[in-house]
């Protein structure tokens, strides 16, 4: 039973998650923000959705380790589980992909948030440090969009499934599908995920770092694989990375609203140190523009496997 309540609020946050998706990015473009804009901002926020919802609602629960495993787990599924399965089925060429900006702005983020973790428990002086650097990187893309007007986004339209010139009561249905479906959905997972710990006597942060991560990383892999075929890397970097900020800096920052949220010593000693290691990975595809090759894709999957091994023998 516990299991058909994850699965189905599973399907729900991933239904509800890419009705969102669509809805803000056909208005996106519609406006003429540039591709990677919107890759980084609109869609990296939409896919993470159903990790925000997830954690809030963990920590309304009383399970702030599910709330803290899904973010980071989320994080290093998103680089090594993301674009891993993606790159073995079809090489993902950056060589025109100018995503070493955002990327850097990513790994600051991610220090900053590793940093605030040793000072933990999260409350509300961690949120305001977290929801501040939101404000200023949402700013600065907002720059870069007036800046750049009228970009092509016909590649990430037809990624995303989107009709051109999507009327507006369209945009608005599927924006309010998902707003109606992610919290439904995420509860139905919390209170599946729950039992399944107390069941198999596994700890919360345990079940926050592999089942939910995983499925809740399911958005950033649709749009990362359908990118792969089509050949557009750079949505499928700026994907990852517009994700993995937004877990960081939007999720923890609105889910220490409601803290004081501890920080486990596992994930001082292992697992935020992962979740640095996994982005470091992607330097060399960033800025030396290498293909991420079906090799790579293998190394990365292995390393995935690898560490979802180590925390359930834990």
């Amino acid at each position: 039973m516990e299991f058909l309540l994850v699965a189905s609020g599973l399907v729900l946050l991933i239904l509800a998650g890419d009705f969102l998706v669509k809805g803000a990015v056909a208005l996106s473009l519609q406006l003429g923000v540039p591709t990677l804009v919107v890759s980084v901002t609109i869609v990296g926020f939409g896919t993470s959705a159903p990790e925000m919802l997830i954690a809030v609602q963990s920590a309304l629960e009383g399970a702030p380790g599910i709330a803290l495993g899904n973010v980071v787990g989320s994080n290093t599924a998103n680089v090594l589980l993301v674009l891993g399965l993606p790159a073995l089925l079809f090489t993902l060429d950056t060589s025109k992909s100018d995503t070493s900006r955002v990327y850097l702005i990513m790994m600051a983020v991610s220090v900053i948030f590793v940093a605030l973790a040793f000072m933990g428990p999260l409350h509300l002086w961690h949120a305001g440090i977290l929801l501040g650097l939101l404000a200023l990187m949402l700013w600065d893309n907002l720059k870069s969009a007036l800046n750049h007007r009228n970009g092509n986004g016909a590649d990430l339209a037809a990624i995303q499934g989107i009709r051109p010139n999507m009327p507006g009561w369209r945009i608005t249905m599927y924006i309010l599908a998902g707003m109606v479906g992610l919290p439904l959905g995420a509860q139905l997972m919390i209170d599946g995920a729950l039992v399944i710990a107390d069941r198999y006597q596994l700890g919360h942060e345990i079940i926050g770092l592999t089942l939910v991560a995983v499925g809740t990383s399911l958005p950033e892999l649709a749009t990362t694989a359908v990118a792969a075929m089509r050949r557009q890397a750079d949505v499928a970097l700026g994907n990852v990375i517009g994700s993995n900020m937004f877990n960081l800096l939007a999720i923890m920052g609105v889910t220490s609203l409601f803290g004081p949220l501890p920080v486990a010593e596992e994930f001082l000693q292992v697992d935020l140190w992962i979740m640095l290691l996994a982005s470091v990975l992607i330097a060399p595809f960033v800025f030396t523009r290498m293909k991420i090759t079906r090799l790579w894709g293998f190394g990365f999957l292995g390393l995935y496997i690898a560490y979802t091994a180590f925390l359930l023998g834990r």
